[in-house]
Parts: C-alpha cells; sequence; structure tokens
C-alpha cells in the first residue's frame, strides 16, 4: 500500500507564520518580492518560496509540501532545493 503524503493546509501555514510573529507578506518583503509573490507557493510549486516559508518556520519544504518533494517512483524526497540552487549558478555563468 503507498503512504500517502498530505501536504500541510495553506491555512495552517499562515497560522504556523503568525504564531512566530510573522506573515507571507513580511516575508515576501524580507526576501525582495512584492507582498503578495510568496503566497503563489501555496498553490503552486516554487521551491525558492517554498525555501522562504519554510526557513521562517524553522523547517524544511519537505515538511511543509511532501507531495512536491515525493518521487512516486523510488519513493524517496527529492531536494529541490539543489535544482534551484543550479539554476541560479547556470544564469550566473551566462551572464
Amino acid at each position: 500500500m503507498d503512504k500517502q503524503f498530505i501536504d500541510w493546509h495553506s491555512a495552517d501555514i499562515i497560522a504556523a507564520l503568525r504564531k512566530r510573529g510573522t506573515s507571507l507578506a513580511a516575508e515576501s518583503r524580507r526576501s525582495g518580492l512584492s507582498s503578495s509573490t510568496l503566497a503563489n507557493a501555496l498553490t503552486r510549486p516554487w521551491p525558492k518560496g517554498e525555501l522562504i516559508i519554510a526557513t521562517a518556520l524553522e523547517t524544511q519544504p519537505w515538511i511543509i509540501w511532501p507531495s512536491r518533494y515525493h518521487d512516486p517512483i523510488t519513493h524517496e524526497f527529492i531536494d529541490r532545493t539543489r535544482m534551484m540552487r543550479q539554476k541560479a549558478q547556470e544564469k550566473e555563468r551566462q551572464n
């Protein structure tokens, strides 16, 4: 039987941020983004946004969104943050 990987509900993420005295808008601005940009990570995969939120909650993105980091074939977790850094490095090389 396959184990189900259930993501945190978006309201739980917002509440956890509130309990830490911050908000999505505050974390967005702190990261140099528009105040509403970080909310995109709640509804669609975005490794950079997920990492910002997880860091604010002092956890890892795959804890909050296990379905986004789970490989259904190998049943292992994918480190999407490594892919994110590689893309940034490639962009720097092109400039």
